[in-house]
């Protein structure tokens, strides 16, 4: 071996050492992070657990146990990711952890994906060992839960959902809505770092506050501030009810740390609230909340006092005449069950409560149910779910109404929101006014005796239609119609048809909303068939993809033939995203869904000079984000037609 040859080998020996050296040092590296974040997980702190798995990530992309950990620490913030993370660990090794198929089912669950949930709950089962009963129990209770899921979101109900938006919700926890009688000020829960001293709880989120703001407008709320002081201690203290004309007011609060917690009673001492003072329903373990009835002489309150197995039942007690509450008496009418009741809450009228469940027929988690008092009968009905989209397969809590009943306050740990749990309102969906005119494509001049029909679909998929016929005099129509979806309208004449269209109804809460919608034909005695007459149906993407779906490629095909045998006809190719991502983002994102459809289009023998594509991103939904449903609706692109080559401008 020459000299050059020992330097290089020299080199080499050198090299390799430090390379083996390094990769030691980085998987030591690794696995105390995994240790670290395995200390934290194990105290069901995930939140400070999962920047350790994070990190170890970073470092080894395909570690099973740092993506499966990771994964279940998400479930709370990002149902997706986590999703994705679990999966991905299953992949790499199927026997990561000895609960893994419990757990990809859990993550199913919470991503609507029912039959797969209940599919690796029966398959966790079959693993079991013959007296491994509470793993037997938690996977019949998963497989209940997704049945209860799919029959709830297959019959939703036509609500419409609304996050509180930023200035209320942080990426923490915000729960336990109270509004005041006229709707305009506003308590609540967080456990924000905003809190009184900004300490730690042992979960990772911060000792919970309670918070006060007043509304500026319809939409908008100014900055929340903390009730620090007399309402805030050093431990746990949230928001339960406004009440005596909201002069006085209900929480909850930890004391110190041998303490469950109790429920107190502040009263306004002019502009402030005054000293909290616990009731004596309080027992020492968890009562967690109540309800005081208008007239003042009933208390309905959560607490596990008298539970065997520890969960919380639906209690109440009347006002006795030195003021104190007598004793407490077990609300039943099968309320209560072997799981957590909690959050009672009644009309006005005191004929309907609502509560949350662990049990009954939830959908996972906390739902929210309603009973209702028959007063013939005398009797209260039997407890019924809600529904979907109020209820969601995670928690859904403290539900509340507004002062004049025409939306409720939740809490929810549901898809799109800005962290763990937020606060949302509830509105049902209402009637809109559609109204406008047929004119003729040609000349613009009326046309009567047109024929209308709208059909669409409610929420449970119940087909919706609605028609009427141009006037004679004015050729105007106007159909009333169940707003916030999309429809097809049919414009036919003496029972031939003229034009099809898609058309989006806006969303209409309070019955009176009127939407202007004109139509244009190619009208010469029903001959002619003009752009108008051609509407194809979109396509859709899964999230933060733009691979084309089997079924996209069927609707692509009729695209072609249509096209093939027009040719005339020019098209726009319009992508569109939900609003996930940043819209810098989703811009390119839409502009790739619109290319995918384009380069099908072109490889099957269509021009290129009769396409132009557009990406519009987020920035025109056709449903609110605030469901994986509708951000379905919203991940899609559109074809247009833009003009027929033979038509005039």
């Amino acid at each position: 071996m020459d000299h050059l040859d020992k330097r290089l080998f020299r080199a080499a020996f050198l090299f390799l050492t430090l390379f083996f050296i390094s990769s030691a040092v980085m998987a030591q590296s690794t696995r105390q992070l995994i240790r670290s974040g395995d200390k934290l997980f194990n105290q069901a702190n995930f939140r400070s657990a999962l920047p350790f798995y994070e990190r170890a990530l970073e470092r080894d992309p395909n570690n099973a146990k740092a993506l499966y950990r990771a994964g279940i620490s998400l479930i709370a913030f990002d149902k997706e990711k986590a999703s994705e993370y679990i999966y991905k660990a299953y992949q790499l090794k199927p026997k990561v952890e000895a609960d893994v198929l419990y757990w990809l089912g859990r993550v199913d669950l919470v991503n609507y994906e029912f039959d797969k949930a209940i599919q690796h709950a029966q398959n966790y089962q079959k693993g079991l060992g013959k007296r491994d009963e509470e793993g037997k129990e938690q996977a019949a209770l998963l497989i209940q839960h997704a049945r209860n899921a799919k029959k709830e979101v297959a019959n939703a109900k036509d609500v419409f959902v609304k996050n509180l938006g930023p200035v209320i919700n942080t990426a923490f926890s915000e729960h336990s809505p109270v509004i005041s009688r006229d709707d305009n000020y506003l308590l609540f829960t967080s456990r924000s770092a905003a809190v009184t001293g900004s300490k730690e709880a042992a979960d990772g989120e911060y000792y919970e506050d309670i918070f006060e703001s007043r509304r500026l407008g319809p939409d908008s709320w100014e900055k929340p501030t903390s009730l620090s002081g007399r309402l805030n201690g050093t431990g746990h203290d949230a928001s339960i009810q406004l009440f005596d004309n909201d002069s006085k007011f209900l929480l909850y609060r930890n004391e110190n740390k041998s303490t469950n917690g109790d429920i107190f009673v502040s009263s306004k001492e002019g502009e402030t609230w005054g000293a909290p003072q616990k009731l004596n329903i309080s027992t020492g373990d968890f009562e967690s909340d109540a309800y005081i009835t208008p007239d003042g002489q009933t208390i309905y309150f959560s607490t596990n006092h008298f539970s065997q197995n520890g969960d919380l039942d639906i209690y109440y007690a009347k006002r006795q005449p030195n003021g104190s509450w007598g004793e407490p008496k077990n609300f039943g009418n099968g309320v209560n069950t072997q799981f957590d009741e909690d959050s009672p809450y009644f009309t006005q009228d005191g004929m309907t409560m609502y509560f949350s469940s662990r049990g009954h027929n939830t959908m996972g988690g906390y739902d929210i149910f309603v009973i209702k008092f028959d007063s013939v009968s005398r009797r209260w009905s039997r407890p019924e779910n809600v529904g979907y989209p109020i209820n969601t397969p995670d928690d859904d809590t403290y539900y509340r109404l507004s002062g004049d009943g025409s939306l409720a306050y939740l809490s929810s740990y549901r898809m799109g929101g800005y962290g763990e749990k937020d606060i949302y309102t509830i509105s049902y969906i209402r009637n809109a006014i559609v109204r406008g005119h047929v004119y003729s494509l040609r000349d613009s001049t009326i046309v009567p005796g047109v024929e209308l029909v709208f059909t669409g679909k409610a929420a449970n998929n119940t087909p919706l239609e609605y028609r009427d016929v141009t006037k004679p005099d004015s050729g105007n129509y106007q159909v009333t119609v169940l707003s916030a979806r999309p429809y097809q309208v049919t414009l036919s004449r003496d029972g031939k048809l003229i034009t099809t269209e898609q058309f989006e109804v806006p969303l209409s809460l309070n019955d009176t909303t009127v939407v202007e919608k004109d139509f244009y034909i190619d009208f010469e005695g029903t001959s002619g068939i003009g752009a108008q007459a051609f509407a194809f149906k979109r396509i859709y993407f899964d999230t933060d993809k733009y691979n084309l779906r089997p079924e996209s490629i069927k609707e692509l095909d009729n695209i072609v033939r249509v096209l093939k045998a027009n040719p005339s006809l020019r098209l726009s190719v319009d992508g569109h995203t939900d609003s996930r991502m940043p819209d810098s983002y989703n811009m390119l994102l839409g502009e790739n869904r619109a290319n995918a459809a384009y380069n099908y289009l072109v490889s099957q023998g269509i021009n290129p000079n009769r396409l132009i594509t557009v990406s519009y991103g987020e920035r025109r939904p056709v449903a609110p984000n605030d469901s994986p449903e509708n951000m379905q609706l919203n991940r899609r692109t559109e074809f247009n037609v833009i003009r027929r080559a033979d038509e005039k401008k």
